[in-house]
């Protein structure tokens, strides 16, 4: 099997740490042939504070899923999270040459990468830069300017930057993982191409992605992304707080969470009581899933309203109209959706990242936890779609010519054929001289 029909996502989380091989079968969706998974120690809130035990997890998850899918990883894609994760709107502009025909993709590509010299705060680096709508010589609302003609080429481009030191220590562990990090992208567009349909992206929509340290936004209008957020509260804070309030163990709030956990206090049966062994010499501790349930829901109503907070910031909230799209490990949660639904008034539903996959072998990737790791390997396969069409250019009637390199012609053998065709067309026309 060769290596560049691969694409390896590596997901370094709060609660875990994931990698995911996969490839695209004929029918263009994703195969994942191997997949391995670590406990994540070294990261909090999405961001690496100890290296040694990261760069342990991450080099055991890799050889877990190099095992499974019968390769070596080398080349990695890998996410980045953290409430050092800014964002924002920036203009840029650039003038072409008045002889210039039409608006090329070059044209485009010389504007984004200006946009990418911008000043922004020290200490902080910009991983992605996003065009939104195009400006053609003060004619605005233009979603894909090339084939036109114009001097004046204006964008607005959503910035995303991410604190210098975060990226460091990211890029760092790969490097002692004896891997190659071919792209840094934001979790949350990469769980975007996993759960998230063209549709959807169109109408209006609000990806919530909960993770154990962090929860990420990003809203979509008129298939652009116009906004992302990075909240530091997760599924990790919910355990803690079951863990002080029930007065048990980290483990057993964690399996308290996942197994019996509801996000509506209501839905909650007041006779059901669930047993928690003892410490040593010690009886057993009696919990209601009632008081569960309220605990649950007290900082799930939190979590919400932050939420509800960014998407009215962002101006898009009337714009929504397809609602918000749960994943991440956190959405797995009882009545989750139905709590979201009540307090944004907004439809929505729990995003899988099944659309893209083909057959699997693994069915646990299909769980919305592993929604971000299946993006990041379809972040890779679009890289590399991007850059094969990189190669087109279109035309204003919208039609696709393909770039041809140059080729070694000697102009001899050009005008030897052009003399020889000419010869044998003077030669049927005229016929012999002596008719003359």
């Amino acid at each position: 099997m060769e290596n560049k029909e691969l694409i390896v996502g590596l997901d370094i989380g709060t609660t875990k740490i994931c990698v995911i091989v996969g490839r695209k079968n004929e029918y263009g969706k994703l195969e994942v042939l191997g997949m391995g998974k670590a406990v994540s120690d070294g990261v909090d809130r999405g961001v690496v504070t100890n290296i040694d035990k990261t760069v342990h997890a991450i080099e055991k998850a890799v050889e877990e899923a190099s095992e499974m899918a019968n390769v070596d990883i080398v080349d990695v894609i890998v996410g980045i999270a953290g409430q050092h994760i800014q964002s924002k709107i920036q203009s840029g502009s650039i003038m072409r040459q008045p002889t210039d025909d039409e608006i090329t993709i070059e044209d485009v590509r010389r504007l984004s990468s200006e946009m990418e010299n911008i000043l922004i705060p020290p200490g902080n680096t910009i991983i992605h830069v996003m065009p939104q709508d195009y400006t053609v010589d003060y004619e605005g609302g233009i979603k894909d300017p090339v084939g036109m003609s114009g001097t004046r080429l204006e964008a607005d481009f959503h910035i995303i930057t991410a604190q210098t030191t975060a990226i460091n220590n990211i890029n760092r562990c790969v490097r002692r993982a004896e891997l190659v990090s071919k792209q840094l992208i934001l979790e949350p567009l990469a769980s975007s191409l996993s759960v998230l349909s063209d549709d959807e992206k169109e109408a209006g929509v609000c990806l919530i992605d909960i993770g154990g340290g962090t929860t990420d936004i990003a809203i979509f209008y008129e298939n652009i992304i116009r906004h992302t957020a990075v909240i530091p509260l997760g599924g990790n804070i919910i355990t803690k707080d079951i863990k002080e309030g029930c007065m048990v163990m980290q483990n057993q709030a964690e399996l308290l969470k996942t197994k019996f956990g509801k996000a509506i206090t209501e839905e909650a049966n007041p006779n059901e009581i669930v047993s928690i062994p003892g410490l040593r010499n010690r009886a057993p501790k009696e919990i209601s899933i009632r008081n569960l349930a309220s605990i649950i829901q007290a900082r799930m109503e939190e979590i919400i309203e932050i939420v509800q907070n960014e998407i009215m910031q962002s101006g898009h909230y009337k714009k929504l109209a397809g609602g918000i799209v749960l994943t991440g490990g956190g959405s797995q949660l009882q009545f989750i959706s139905q709590l979201f639904e009540y307090m944004t008034g907004l439809d929505t539903r729990i995003g899988y990242p099944n659309e893209h996959l083909g057959k699997s072998v693994i069915e646990e990737v299909k769980s919305p936890m592993y929604a971000t790791s299946v993006g990041l390997v379809l972040a890779g396969f679009k890289a590399l779609d991007d850059r094969d069409q990189g190669y087109t250019n279109r035309t204003a009637n919208g039609k696709t010519v393909k770039k041809v390199k140059s080729m070694d012609i000697n102009p001899k053998d050009i005008f030897d054929k052009i003399a020889g065709r000419l010869k044998g067309i003077l030669s049927d026309d005229i016929g012999d001289d002596s008719n003359y």
